[in-house]
C-alpha cells in the first residue's frame, strides 16, 4: 500500500544523517548572496539547510513542511548554528501568513501534480510586489536517473509549465542545466534541473 506523503517524509527524515546534507543548495546560495537581507519563506523545507543558511546571513526566516521529523532536525541544526527560524507544520495549500515576504526559496519542492499549479499560485500571495523567487528543481529529463527526484514525470518540470504556474513572475533567469549534485545521500550524481530567478510583477 502506498504511503501518504506525511508518513513517507517522516520516515525519510527520521534517520540521524541529514539526507540532503547540511549545506545550502549551491544555486540558492549563489542567488541569495546577491540580495540584501529581508524576510524569506521556505515551503517544503524539510531538514532546513537552506532556511538555516538564510538565517545565518541575517534573513528573517519562516519555513514550513508537512513533516514533524523534518522540523525537529531543522530546529536542531538551527540551534547548532546559533540561528533562529520560525518553522511551521503545514501543507502548502493550508499555509497562512500575515507577512508579505521579500523572497521565497523553492528548492526541490515537488508538490503532487494535481495540486502543483494551485500550490505555486497560492504561495505568490505571500510575496510582496517586486519580491524574488529563487527556484531549483528536477526537470522532465531527470526521469529514470538515480541522482534524485520524483519517479513520476508529472511531478517534474518543463520551462512551459514553470511559465504557466508562475504567471505573476517576470523571469530574470530561467534555464535547464545538467549539474553534478552532491547534497547528501539522496541528491548525488549527474542531474537534470531547471532553475529560475523571478520577480513578482503585480
Amino acid at each position: 500500500m502506498k504511503k501518504c506523503p506525511t508518513e513517507f517524509w517522516n520516515e525519510r527524515y527520521a534517520k540521524e544523517e541529514f539526507i540532503y546534507g547540511r549545506q545550502p543548495n549551491v544555486f540558492f546560495k549563489e542567488q541569495l548572496d546577491k540580495l540584501e537581507a529581508g524576510s524569506i519563506l521556505f515551503p517544503a523545507e524539510g531538514e532546513g539547510r537552506n532556511a538555516i543558511y538564510a538565517a545565518s546571513q541575517g534573513w528573517e526566516v519562516v519555513a514550513f513542511d508537512i513533516s514533524r521529523k523534518g522540523k525537529c532536525k531543522a530546529l536542531g541544526l538551527a540551534k547548532e548554528k546559533q540561528v533562529s527560524i520560525d518553522y511551521k507544520i503545514s501543507g502548502v495549500l493550508e499555509f497562512k501568513s500575515d507577512i508579505q515576504f521579500d523572497a521565497i526559496g523553492l528548492c526541490y519542492a515537488h508538490f503532487p501534480a494535481e495540486i502543483r499549479k494551485q500550490a505555486h499560485q497560492n504561495l505568490m500571495q505571500f510575496l510582496r510586489p517586486e519580491g524574488i523567487v529563487i527556484f531549483e528543481a528536477f526537470e522532465k529529463a531527470q526521469l529514470g536517473k538515480t541522482s534524485g527526484g520524483p519517479k513520476n514525470e508529472a511531478m517534474l518540470f518543463s520551462k512551459d509549465e514553470i511559465k504557466d504556474e508562475f504567471p505573476a513572475l517576470d523571469f530574470k533567469f530561467l534555464a535547464e542545466a545538467t549539474i553534478e549534485l552532491s547534497e547528501g545521500k539522496y541528491h548525488k550524481g549527474k542531474a537534470e534541473v531547471i532553475r529560475f530567478v523571478g520577480i513578482k510583477n503585480i
